[in-house]
């Protein structure tokens, strides 16, 4: 053989090892990721750290497209699960707020001052309580693969300070589009508006609304003090976790190794991103106080007075969720 047809056959062979590799990244997939808030907040981070390990992972073979503020669902983050059974998001980091529509076992961390702490938080999701709803979502076509956490939702508004229920007599609160967050604020003699949280900024700076509730972590980086919202209450009146998930037909496309891929790099997504939220949470409150804001802390006798206020909404929601669910998660709390 001489040198020139050795060259020749050389080339060729790069050239065809160029067209396989093409060929293997053509082939590589990407899967749409919805989340309500960008990576400016712990939830959005949280999607983007699990598309970074799943990339990592599967070596470019999986890549997920995180899509934040709702864009895939046109701002409208309770039709979030419903768009995600259906295929129209392949998956999701999703709120038990916003998936309660559809997902009525997801009210149970909605009902007010049910979960006192953090640690009873992690003995619900964690036991068998945390069982019994991922087979509620599973039971409706999505796949759920782990926890995250957005946090215990504070009150707020432009009007005084909230240390007793009768403060929020006629207060105008923003509340997402979920029935039992209306309740519990009629409940307490409260205005409340739904809208979505594209919505609720503008509806805060013009006063259309008096107030709103979220973590903390969401009134720090919106700055939601700066439109308006002086006053600030500490009441841990419910938690807000999040749930990693996936549409049933795209998570049956995937073979078991990328299964379980996408299953561990969830969890560890989860876990990173709740690690955080928590350790970041005193460091947000200084900074809020910082800023101006005038921040409330209940006093025992004050935090009993909003729980026997709220008890209707109880004897009211406690079926919808199920009550094996909800006694389940009580047992939980009571032996952490």
């Amino acid at each position: 053989m001489t040198s020139a047809s050795r060259l020749t056959r050389f080339a060729a062979a790069l050239a065809g090892a160029a067209v396989l590799a093409t060929s293997l990244s053509a082939q590589a997939r990407e899967l749409s990721v919805s989340t309500v808030l960008s990576d400016a907040f712990p939830w959005g981070q949280a999607a983007e750290k699990w598309a970074e390990l799943v990339e990592e992972r599967t070596e470019g073979r999986l890549t997920l497209r995180v899509y934040p503020n709702s864009q895939l669902v046109a701002g409208d983050q309770t039709r979030e699960f419903s768009a995600m059974r259906s295929g129209l998001i392949d998956m999701a980091v999703g709120s038990t707020i916003n998936w309660s529509p559809q997902v009525p076992e997801l009210n149970l961390f909605s009902l007010p001052f049910f979960m006192p702490d953090e640690a009873a938080v992690d003995a619900v999701t964690g036991g068998k309580a945390g069982e019994m709803i991922f087979e509620a979502i599973e039971s409706r076509g999505v796949v759920p693969l782990a926890w995250g956490e957005n946090g215990f939702r504070q009150v707020s508004n432009s009007r005084g300070p909230i240390s007793e229920p009768g403060d929020l007599d006629g207060l105008k609160i923003r509340v997402v589009g979920s029935p039992l967050f209306q309740d519990t604020f009629n409940a307490l003699g409260a205005d409340p508006t739904q809208m979505s949280w594209t919505d609720a900024q503008p509806a805060l700076t013009t006063g259309a609304v008096d107030g709103q509730e979220n973590p903390l972590s969401v009134f720090d980086v919106a700055r939601i003090d700066q439109v308006g919202q002086e006053y600030l209450t500490l009441w841990n009146y419910m938690n807000d976790p999040l749930i990693f998930a996936v549409n049933q037909r795209i998570w049956d496309s995937l073979d078991e190794e990328d299964q379980e891929i996408l299953r561990e790099t969830a969890i560890e997504a989860g876990e990173w991103e709740i690690a955080m939220t928590r350790e970041e949470e005193s460091e947000r409150l200084a900074a809020i106080q910082e800023r101006g804001v005038e921040v409330t802390e209940l006093t025992e006798e004050q935090h009993r007075a909003f729980v026997n206020a709220t008890a209707s909404v109880h004897d009211k929601w406690v079926p919808r969720i199920g009550k094996e669910l909800v006694e389940a998660a009580r047992a939980a709390i009571e032996a952490r």
